[in-house]
């Protein structure tokens, strides 16, 4: 994945507005200390205490496998007429009733992107973090709108950009399942193409689950912008605590599940 630089925007939250169109005093460029260079964040990086055990794979389970690493490995690609119509999807369920004036915008920053083309902050997710958040708009409306908005909680004077923590939660989660490995060589790799396998939209719903974790950290924590690093540790030691739980038979099954509402 490209880890190429790039800084973020901070997204300024107004005083009882929401979802509002950002003015240039209210978009900002911030610190790189927040995703470091580019997506290589502290979710990225591989800790110590990571298992590496091997593990046989069903042939159900390597069919499950690939084609899970099939979509991680697309690339965005703006000139991809698939890619752009995801994007104008994704467009039309965030902001249903808003025209999108193009591709290229400064209507985009409205959701968190760091400029007026997405397409430039893709690299870190790939086309699959386009598709986990297009999956979380139309699968579990209420709670994408909640997040995008930012309607709960008592918010942080500067917000996380929501598009841009998206795609660094797509990046988190393939590199805690170790999903581009051939095999699992950990347990928790392992628990969840056992969940894959009964669900093909596992990784979909685990994304959904995992963003609402984390907005639910960010409050509980209190954090804001400069937090953020910390927030992804902390979700993702709480999902690696549910994953390995013994009634967890599907991803419905995990206990954060019960933060997503449709």
């Amino acid at each position: 994945m490209d880890r190429n630089a790039g800084s973020f925007v901070a997204v300024r939250r107004l005083s009882g507005a929401s979802c509002h169109h950002p003015s240039p005093a209210e978009v900002v460029a911030g610190s790189t200390a927040w995703i470091g260079r580019g997506f290589s964040c502290v979710c990225a990086q591989r800790r110590e205490s990571d298992q590496r055990i091997s593990f046989d794979l069903s042939p159900a389970q390597e069919v499950c496998l690939q084609r899970l690493q099939n979509r991680i490995e697309v690339p965005y690609d703006s000139s991809t007429r698939e890619h752009q119509e995801a994007l104008k999807a994704l467009w039309q369920v965030s902001f249903p009733g808003t025209e999108l004036l193009g591709l290229v915008s400064d209507q985009w920053k409205e959701m968190g992107w760091q400029g007026k083309d997405p397409s430039t902050d893709f690299r870190g997710g790939g086309f699959i973090s386009l598709e986990n958040l297009l999956y979380f708009a139309t699968n579990y409306t209420k709670s994408f709108q909640e997040l995008l908005c930012k309607q709960n909680g008592d918010r942080a004077l500067w917000e996380y950009p929501f598009a841009v923590a998206g795609v660094n939660i797509t990046f988190m989660l393939i590199q805690m399942l170790d999903l581009q490995a051939a095999k699992p060589r950990s347990l928790i790799g392992a628990v969840f193409l056992n969940l894959l396998l009964e669900n093909d939209r596992a990784f979909d719903i685990l994304y959904c689950i995992t963003f609402k974790l984390m907005d639910h950290k960010w409050l509980e924590m209190h954090a804001n912008y400069m937090d953020f690093n910390a927030v992804i540790k902390s979700t993702r030691r709480q999902l690696e605590r549910e994953l390995v739980l013994e009634d967890i038979q599907r991803i419905e099954d995990m206990p954060s599940y019960r933060f997503l509402d449709r």
